[in-house]
């Protein structure tokens, strides 16, 4: 029987490239193997003359619910990062900036779960257009460590950042344009077309043109201490992994992934444990 394709290329317009992660029956988990995929799409898409703007979504009822915990986070890597204390979380950032750096604006079209690492490789896309119910959120804060991309302050500023990192909480897509996570909101229905149409109107400009446009924009932010921020981050994320609850949290998932994850939630009553 033969395996399914976990990532879906198709150019749906002129000059729009689409990827489609494609578990989802786990929910858009990112291992490895669907990470290193949709690397090396992006950067074809990069240079390839016949794309200008490449959308990034999920299949199924989500975008994705984050890291593959279930062992697709296992060696082999998508590239290499250097080895020592805190690998992990230094290579999802060098990821996340494997997108930031492409010269082509890319969009992240959320629906559904938006969680942990799958709300990072949203983030490190340029533009976000989310379903108006998507539920975006970093729970590993409750009982294992701070986000390995600390975007959180940058994108929605101190006090919608901190609580979210204080609870663990899930917002709305209404709520992630509100404090600043996403540029607009659309009723699900409608989210894939009107995606669409924002993609045909950035295609309408000329590559040469379009990369200066983003990269006026990034090097304002990292100016301000966004890349140094966001790399500071990942220290203290991999600083995290060390203390007593983390390590208690992943002796948990050694155990079953479902099991863990509904201890982490079953407190609070959301999530898997909601209703």
């Amino acid at each position: 029987m033969s395996v399914p394709e976990v990532l879906i290329v198709d150019n749906p317009a002129r000059f729009v490239r689409r990827l489609t992660l494609n578990r989802p029956e786990k929910r858009n988990a990112l291992s490895n193997a669907l990470r290193a995929r949709v690397f090396e799409a992006l950067e074809s898409a990069d240079n390839d003359p016949q794309v200008r703007v490449t959308i990034l979504r999920g299949a199924g009822p989500c975008f994705s619910a984050g890291y593959d915990l279930g062992g697709g986070a296992a060696p082999p890597y998508p590239f290499q990062t250097a080895a020592g204390a805190g690998h992990w979380s230094r290579h999802v950032v060098e990821g996340c900036f494997k997108v930031w750096d492409l010269a082509k604006p890319v969009i992240a079209q959320v629906h559904g779960w938006c969680l942990a690492g799958g709300s990072e490789l949203a983030t490190a896309c340029d533009l976000v257009y989310v379903a108006e119910d998507a539920q975006i959120g970093y729970p590993p804060v409750r009982m294992m460590s701070p986000p390995d991309n600390q975007f959180h302050a940058w994108l929605c500023g101190l006090r919608p950042a901190m609580e979210m990192m204080l609870t663990g909480d899930a917002i709305d897509g209404i709520e992630a344009v509100r404090v600043g996570f996403a540029n607009r909101a659309f009723p699900a229905d409608r989210l894939e077309a009107e995606v669409l149409v924002m993609a045909e109107r950035i295609a309408k400009i000329p590559t040469d043109v379009q990369q200066m446009n983003k990269r006026s924009v990034h090097r304002a932010m990292e100016i301000m201490g966004l890349r140094a921020a966001i790399r500071a981050g990942a220290e203290i994320q991999a600083l995290a992994l060390t203390t007593a609850s983390s390590r208690e949290t992943f002796a948990k998932f050694r155990d079953g992934v479902s099991g863990a994850l509904d201890a982490r939630d079953g407190a609070f009553g959301d999530y898997r444990t909601k209703g």
